[in-house]
Parts: C-alpha cells; sequence; structure tokens
C-alpha cells in the first residue's frame, strides 16, 4: 500500500530550539515552507490549532493559494464551532482547493489551555461532545436531504449542508487522541488514527485497541505516526546533531524558566511518551526520545536518528506493524522538509514499494 507523508507549516519560523521572532504571521515564510513540501514530495502539510494560535482554515487558505498540488491536514478542535457551521466551512474550503482538505479532530490536552477558549468540560465530556460533533459534521456533508439531530451536547433541527466536499464520500478524517476516553471516538470516527512516535510495541498495542474499537461499528481504520526525523550523512553525525538539539532545547527552556525535568503532563498521549522515554533515550533501532524527555513530550518530540537511509528502514518497521502515514517535522523546520523531500521520502516510498512486491512475486 502507498505510503503518505505529512509535513508541517507554522506561521513563523519557531521549533524546540529556535525561539518565535517577527510577527506571529510571517506571509514570506509561510509561502516558503508551503512550496518547499509542495515540491518536496510531500502529500499534505499539517497546519496546528492552539488557544492563541493563528486560525488553521485560514492558514490553509493562504497556503493552498500558493501551492499547486499540495493536501492540508487542518487541526481542528470540536466544541468551539457549531458542527453544522465547521462542516459548511471545511466543505467550501474542499472545494476552493480542489479537493486538499483533510480535517485532524483533537479534542483533550490541557485542561488549562482549553479554558482559555471557555471551555471547561472533563475529559470525557469532551470526548463524547467530539462524537456528536463528528455525527453532525459527517450527515452535513452527505446528506441529501434535511435531518435532525439531538443529542446531550447538541440538538439541529432539519439541518443540511448546501454545500458538500468535493472530496467523495467526505473529507478524511484524522483523529488524534490516546486515553481510554478517545479509543471509542476514534473507532466510530476516524479515517485515519493518528499517533506520536512511540515505540513498536507501543504503536503495536494502540492500533490494536484502535482497530478493535472500529471493528465494533464495522469500520476499518488507517494509521498515520508522527517523528522528528534527524538524518546526517553517517550515524555518528546524526547522533551528535540529536545531542546538539537536546543541548539547545535544554538552553532555551532554562533561558525562559520552563522545567526540563519532572513533567507531569495531563494529557494520556504525553504521558505515553514519557513512558517510553524512562526507558533510555534510544530505544528500539533508531527511536530517540531526548527532546521528549526535556519538553514533557508537549505534542510531536520523539524521532528516528540515523542517515536517510537507516530512518527509512526504521520507518518500514511502522509501515510493517500497519503505519501507513508519517507525519514528518525537523527542528529546523524549513530546511528539514528541503531535506526529507530530497534524501528521505524517496527512500521510504522505494522501500514500500519493494516490499509490497515480495508478496506478488511469491505468489507469482
Amino acid at each position: 500500500m502507498p505510503v503518505e507523508f505529512i509535513g508541517y507549516i507554522g506561521t513563523q519560523h519557531q521549533s524546540e530550539i529556535h525561539p518565535a521572532q517577527g510577527p506571529v504571521i510571517d506571509r514570506d515564510y509561510v509561502d516558503r515552507v508551503a512550496r518547499a513540501h509542495d515540491e518536496g514530495g510531500f502529500d499534505r502539510a499539517l497546519v496546528a490549532f492552539g488557544s492563541t494560535s493563528p486560525e488553521s482554515q485560514l492558514v490553509v487558505a493562504h497556503a493552498a493559494s500558493v501551492t499547486q498540488r499540495l493536501g492540508f491536514m487542518i487541526a481542528h478542535r470540536p466544541g468551539f464551532t457549531a458542527p453544522t457551521v465547521a462542516a459548511r466551512q471545511l466543505a467550501t474550503l474542499d472545494q476552493f482547493t480542489g479537493g486538499r482538505v483533510a480535517v485532524h479532530i483533537i479534542t483533550g490536552g490541557s485542561d488549562d489551555e482549553l479554558a482559555k477558549d471557555g471551555d471547561h468540560l472533563t475529559k470525557d465530556q469532551r470526548y463524547a461532545r467530539t462524537s456528536e460533533y463528528l455525527d453532525i459534521v459527517r450527515q452535513e456533508w452527505t446528506s441529501e436531504k434535511p435531518f435532525d439531530y439531538k443529542g446531550d451536547y447538541y440538538n439541529v433541527v432539519q439541518a443540511f449542508g448546501g454545500v458538500k466536499p468535493l472530496q467523495k464520500p467526505h473529507i478524511p478524517v484524522y483523529f488524534g487522541g490516546s486515553s481510554d476516553a478517545a479509543i471509542p471516538v476514534a473507532g466510530k470516527h476516524a479515517d485515519i488514527f493518528a499517533l506520536w512516535g512511540e515505540t513498536q510495541a507501543q504503536v503495536a498495542e494502540t492500533i490494536a485497541r484502535v482497530r478493535h474499537a472500529a471493528a465494533k461499528h464495522g469500520r476499518q481504520v488507517k494509521f498515520s505516526l508522527s517523528l522528528r526525523p534527524v538524518i546526517a550523512e553517517t550515524e555518528e553525525a546524526a547522533w551528535a546533531k540529536a545531542d546538539d538539539i537536546v543541548a539547545q532545547a535544554k538552553a532555551l527552556r532554562d533561558k525562559a524558566g520552563l522545567p526540563t525535568s519532572g513533567h507531569t503532563p495531563p494529557n494520556a498521549g504525553s504521558q505515553r511518551l514519557l513512558d517510553a522515554a524512562k526507558q533510555g533515550t534510544r530505544l528500539d533501532k533508531r527511536l530517540w526520545t531526548g527532546v521528549a524527555a526535556v519538553t514533557g513530550a508537549a505534542g510531536n518530540s520523539t524521532g528516528l536518528v540515523g542517515t536517510p537511509q537507516q530512518v527509512a528502514e526504521a520507518l518500514l518497521d511502522y509501515y510493517d506493524l500497519g503505519v501507513t502515514t508519517f507525519l514528518i517535522r525537523g527542528f529546523d523546520p524549513l530546511d528539514d522538509a528541503i531535506a526529507y523531500g530530497r534524501d528521505l521520502i524517496p527512500l521510504v516510498r522505494a522501500l514500500v514499494a519493494r516490499r509490497d512486491a515480495q508478496p506478488a512475486a511469491a505468489a507469482g
């Protein structure tokens, strides 16, 4: 099965080793990083969502205007826009972009961060609301006649989407969340379930949980894995680069007065990454947990380290577990995106094609 690659578009040059500088929305930077992904062979690029960040759909609308074929993964938090309105917004954008839109549903996270937008529900309540939200969104996208929906969180009467997505049957739905509250909702609604860069054992466990949840609804789910590859011409140089990234991340956090150890993150995804980090800095073939340990696994923060060939082979191990999408972004976001497109993505695609050809050759 062909693999999909997703990159990352921020609105300014910033990462764990680069403090934010300049305007919050740097149009020139957005243009350059979007075009780098478009030209580098990425299938999509993620635009993130946060309680203080620029609005993700509007960023995508601009990035789509300066690219030709690149698709987009729009991070979207249910509960702050009516589901009927959100469905029409996304469908409208899908039409204008020529079917290049996907939505990434993110429900959990920090209670403190969610409170900035006025959300004070518990985690279990948020996931229950998300399930209703996606029930309505999907109907708005696909129903050919007005519909009613009454749940604990939403009550719509004769709802109807006059604009439908260009993509059929609907816009792809990515879904994130590793808690016990998240998995049943993922089983019901996710087209692609997104994991952070965990160990192979952790990934296999989560895939099994999600597949079991999806089977209850007669559904099948694909899987995406998010990683921060660190590549160099030699393995030694790559690990030296990784060590330098950790040192820079520590220095930047120290300067900002942020902790570099003893983290207690509220979300299950970060807790799972820290559980992996407790096992060591280098796990499996070349999974690297250094930045996750320093930052409290604040988001996608584990990586694979080595030469492009070595990292490609490590990605293939995850492919063998059932992962068909890789979200890869670097600590030098623009330069790394260019390097991934040139040195890493073609290698992975070739390895996957070779792996997929093996059963056919054996059968022949």
